[in-house]
């Protein structure tokens, strides 16, 4: 039986060639796309490798099969790099943040990291994704503040690539990615009004700044009908750049974060007793979390494992470990020790700086840029923050604003079309040139933003609930107050 099945599979197999070679069934249809080719198969398959377009799928050649579907090695990467970027608000951030606190306030930095995690991804999911990279608003008045509404609910996201931002990583992919980095922007903000600010309040904060800040400046410099979209968007009004978020990340939630913290008012006591670290063990360990994390943060910002990941990996690896040692020699010269805290801000605003940079600049760049982010935020959190009097309660404006305005302006004096030939498309004419005048009109549109509504949503909030707990809530540590637990139990 086993001979006559292999004469009757050869047998079968004889049939189909011949019938495949037959003139009927070997001529295309009149008008349809001829097949690709092997040639245009292998092409499809370097453009993949070198993250480029699918050579094939035009209307006289059809797709290959690499073309017409998403790639699963930068999907990998992509998934690996969004973790990444939300294990650095949960558990990095907070773990950061909540070392730096007094321990009676431990967990409302928690919970308030965790309850943005939550709220972002309802509004994410319900229309932020797609008023930040939607495009049907283009041409509209609309339009000239948010992307569109056909992704609305992730309606049409799927496994599917959009084109309009990476061909080879799955719609649905790419937009938790976003996602990541819209969790952890209005998270910075915590930072500066630690200890003192309502968990209501927050979240009712936090609520309007996405739709007022943060959605329209990530349309207006990642989206692709953007007007600050200089290197993807031809028409940008502003040609600026920011690789994996200077001005859309840092200086949104840093400038806003001053602001807020000062019609907050300081806290009980500020500046009267010490309001020292209750850890800083937790909070070497967030540090620790968040440079991990920073790799998907600014690596995955190339939307691909190629060379432009991997410079961004690079750079941002030089530019941390710089600083980090820049800000505690500057302490060790100036105080005679390089402390816990000195060495962590220092690594935090070394990411901070590279950000914008990352897959913009060489290595000697990233190192320079490091010295930079460790001399000027160490200025501001040393030195201006005690003569000003604000109560920036975990250093968000000095590390975060002082540190990503820095790095979008060092961003358009660096940046080089040799590092990233994407800055020779729309750019080759400003890049070494007069990109920083870009930089500095970026600059100028992202403070107005955030300073507007930083200040209306402030006293809107504080009509509507109040901004802050009373001075006894305050005096016994928002733990207790705003989440009827404690971070430490002193029971035996």
């Amino acid at each position: 039986m086993r001979y006559i099945a292999l004469i009757l599979l050869l047998f079968t197999g004889f049939l189909g060639e011949a019938r495949a070679q037959t003139p009927s069934d070997a001529a295309p249809a009149k008008g349809a796309p001829t097949a690709a080719t092997l040639e245009q198969r292998v092409a499809d398959l370097e453009a993949y490798v070198n993250n480029g377009g699918p050579k094939a799928g035009d209307d006289k050649v059809a797709a290959g099969p690499i073309a017409a579907s998403p790639g699963p090695g930068h999907n990998a990467f992509i998934m690996v790099c969004a973790a990444l970027v939300l294990f650095m608000t949960l558990p990095g951030l907070f773990l950061f943040y909540g070392g730096l606190v007094r321990s009676k306030n431990v967990l409302s930095v928690v919970a308030q990291c965790f309850g943005l995690a939550g709220l972002v991804a309802i509004l994410w999911w319900a229309v932020g994704y797609s008023l930040v990279f939607g495009k049907n608003f283009d041409g509209s008045f609309l339009g000239r503040i948010f992307g569109g509404s056909e992704f609305f609910f992730l309606n049409g996201v799927g496994s599917a690539p959009n084109t309009d931002y990476a061909y080879w990583i799955s719609q649905n992919v790419f937009s938790m990615f976003q996602l990541m980095f819209a969790i952890i922007t209005p998270a910075l903000i915590v930072g500066a009004i630690a200890e003192r600010m309502k968990f209501s309040a927050v979240m009712l904060f936090m609520f309007g700044w996405m739709f007022l800040v943060y959605f329209p400046m990530a349309h207006h410099i990642w989206g692709i009908t953007g007007e600050m979209n200089g290197v993807w968007n031809a028409k940008a009004s502003i040609k600026a750049i920011d690789f994996a978020g200077g001005t859309v990340v840092h200086m949104t939630s840093g400038w806003s974060a001053l602001l807020l913290c000062i019609i907050l008012g300081p806290r009980l006591g500020f500046g009267k007793k010490a309001m020292t670290p209750h850890s800083m063990v937790l909070c070497a360990i967030g540090t620790g979390m968040l440079w991990v994390g920073w790799y998907g943060f600014n690596a995955g910002s190339a939307l691909a494992s190629d060379g432009v990941a991997a410079q961004a990996f690079m750079t941002t690896t030089l530019a941390a470990g710089v600083a980090a040692f820049t800000w505690g020699a500057l302490e060790w010269m100036l105080r005679r020790h390089a402390s816990i805290l000195g060495l962590c801000s220092g690594a935090v605003a070394g990411l901070v700086v590279i950000t914008p940079a990352a897959g913009f600049v060489s290595a000697s760049a990233a190192v320079l840029i490091g010295v930079l982010a460790g001399i000027i935020p160490f200025l501001a959190v040393v030195y201006m923050k005690s003569k000003l009097g604000y109560d920036d309660a975990l250093d968000t404006f000095g590390v975060h604003a002082v540190g990503g305005t820095l790095g979008a302006i060092v961003t358009g004096f660096l940046a080089s079309a040799d590092v990233n030939g994407n800055l020779s498309s729309n750019l080759k004419d400003i890049v070494g040139k007069t990109l920083w005048l870009e930089q500095f009109k970026a600059i100028g549109v992202t403070l107005l933003i955030s300073l507007l509504a930083t200040a209306v949503l402030a006293y809107l909030v504080k009509a509507l609930v109040g901004l802050r707990p009373t001075e006894e809530e305050e005096s016994r540590g928002l733990d207790i107050s705003d989440h009827g637990e404690e971070g430490y139990s002193h029971n035996s």
